[in-house]
């Protein structure tokens, strides 16, 4: 079963009485929720949702942004993953992903994986790498994004995030690991 953001997020507000809590999962509802599902709303650095139209850019606001859009990608999955939306998240990974991962082993495998983790409480970026090829896969475009993670059950986990920017110019999972 698939429980939509909004219900989650009034749950969580419901069982909490931190007002920070409160206004974090009232910017849940807001634009840019899969960062505000992270941080309070003031601390989220909006640069990385918007950038100003119509200048010229350079090598590094280049790297920023693939940078960026490597990251809102992964984050945007790690929401669904957070919420347990399981076929969503297949659904919205990689071509090769959904390949290679048959949404019926999908479906019984991830909650092995995430449940004995626990709720999340924190996760903060760790790093961002780029490459060209990786073992096993054709020439591309891939990213891979750390984060350090605290769950309920678990409170220094690691999530490995690989992406892959697909024809259409998105960036889209191929591979996730929490140890």
């Amino acid at each position: 079963m698939s429980i939509g953001l909004s219900a989650v997020a009034r749950r969580w507000v419901e069982t909490k009485s931190s007002r920070s809590l409160r206004s974090a999962a009232a910017a849940a509802l807001a634009p840019g929720a899969a960062l505000a599902q992270l941080k309070p709303a003031s601390q989220i650095d909006t640069s990385l949702i918007t950038r100003t139209a119509g200048t010229a850019t350079t090598a590094a606001d280049d790297t920023t942004s693939r940078e960026a859009d490597a990251r809102r990608a992964a984050l945007g999955w790690l929401l669904l993953l957070d919420r347990r939306d399981w076929g969503t998240a297949w659904e919205n990974a990689g071509q090769a992903f959904r390949t290679q991962v048959p949404i019926g082993a999908w479906m019984d495998g991830i909650p092995k994986v995430r449940d004995p983790l626990g709720n999340l409480q924190d996760r903060e970026p760790a790093e961002v790498s780029f490459r060209t090829s990786l073992p096993g896969r054709p020439n591309g475009d891939y990213a891979t994004v750390g984060y350090i993670s605290k769950f309920s059950a678990k409170a220094d986990a690691q999530e490995i995030i690989t992406l892959v920017r697909e024809a259409d110019g998105r960036w889209r999972v191929i591979g996730y690991a929490a140890r």
